[in-house]
């Protein structure tokens, strides 16, 4: 119904609410895992500072340190709380749709609301799922001493064994997450790995799939399943690399797969001004409609900063930088104190299936 995207007629609150309700289960149930913590407090926060692109938001330390001896005679030394500072950076996205009448009227009327509202609701999912990979790329690829203990601390790398256990096995993940967070690794709560890597699994009887049951009544197998009592969520999304054959080391591919815990990323929806709308055109092709999608978000890292205040908005490229990102530190001139990497359930795996 072109006329229905006629720019007077448009509800922008109205279509986004409706594409809103396109149900995802993969988002779904990644919010549900509690990995993604939801932070809305952090968009007003861009009213207090310069700009509307990138905020600096404080994490306040724990008290700790070793006790000192009471024996009358010891003057107590106070200790200061430190506080460590988290830049987030905010991440813009935009895209249209174009529809034209005589594409309506050729295929008999087809409702071309209904359709784009039930696409463009999956359609964001896939790309702040591609925004999230490119966050995970970029803070493990971070560089210098104190970012180095979370990449490689954080790291469980099999991929180089050659006699079969360089593969994604019954123990893999509970030695990725003990060497992450040794006596806390029970903060992780989500695995997401590739088909090939969890097919791998299955075929070892160690996947339990779950179920829903649809509109119609019927049950259907998720892309989702438990593993060590972590859920597991399937996505070919995840990296994939092709290693070639070095010297006698035959070919093969490596697969990397991540590990969240509760709060691993905090989101914030910083909103766009006009979030969708359209425009009409009577003349081009014959008459045609265009609605406009923009939208404005942040997945942070917890305890991991975005250091490049300058960009407006980063690509994917930009966030998968590593040299744009740093641990949280206290901002003390020549003796700063970093963000204890083991406070940080993120981990990555990598397998050769």
């Amino acid at each position: 119904m072109p006329g229905i995207f006629d720019s007077k007629n448009f509800n922008s609150e109205v279509f986004m609410a409706y594409a809103d309700k396109t149900p995802n289960l993969n988002r779904n149930e990644l919010i549900k895992s509690k990995a993604i913590r939801q932070r809305q407090d952090i968009a007003s926060k861009f009213a207090d500072q310069v700009g509307g692109n990138y905020a600096t938001v404080p994490i306040t330390g724990r008290i700790g340190g070793k006790a000192q001896n009471y024996n009358g005679s010891t003057d107590i030394e106070a200790k200061k709380l430190k506080t460590f500072t988290q830049g987030r950076i905010v991440v813009g996205r935009a895209d249209a749709w174009v529809e034209t009448d005589f594409g309506y009227d050729i295929t008999g009327g087809t409702d071309f609301l209904a359709q784009v509202a039930s696409q463009v609701g999956e359609y964001w999912d896939d790309i702040d799922q591609a925004t999230l990979l490119s966050v995970l790329k970029g803070i493990f690829s971070m560089t210098g001493a104190k970012n180095l203990e979370f990449v490689n601390g954080h790291t469980y790398d099999i991929s180089d064994k050659t006699d079969g256990t360089g593969v994604f096995g019954p123990v893999t993940l509970n030695n990725a997450i003990q060497k992450a967070l040794g006596d806390n690794k029970a903060k992780f709560t989500l695995a997401i790995m590739h088909s090939a890597v969890a097919t791998g699994l299955e075929n070892l009887n160690l996947l339990e799939y779950m179920k829903y049951t649809d509109k119609d009544g019927i049950e259907r197998s998720l892309p989702l399943a438990t593993l060590n009592g972590k859920l597991v969520l399937v996505d070919d999304t995840m990296p994939v690399e092709e290693v070639p054959k070095v010297g006698e080391v035959e070919a093969y591919t490596k697969y990397t797969s991540y590990v969240l815990g509760d709060g691993a990323i905090e989101y914030t929806d910083c909103g766009a001004k006009v979030p969708y709308e359209t425009d009409r055109d009577p003349a081009k092709n014959g008459g045609q409609d265009t609605l406009y999608g923009r939208q404005r978000k942040i997945f942070s890292p917890y305890g991991i900063s975005f250091t490049d205040s300058s960009i407006l908005s980063p690509t994917d490229a930009n966030l998968e930088t590593g040299s744009k990102w740093s641990l949280a530190n206290s901002n003390e001139s020549g003796s700063a104190e970093y963000f204890p990497h083991k406070a940080i359930p993120i981990a990555r795996v990598i397998t050769r299936g």
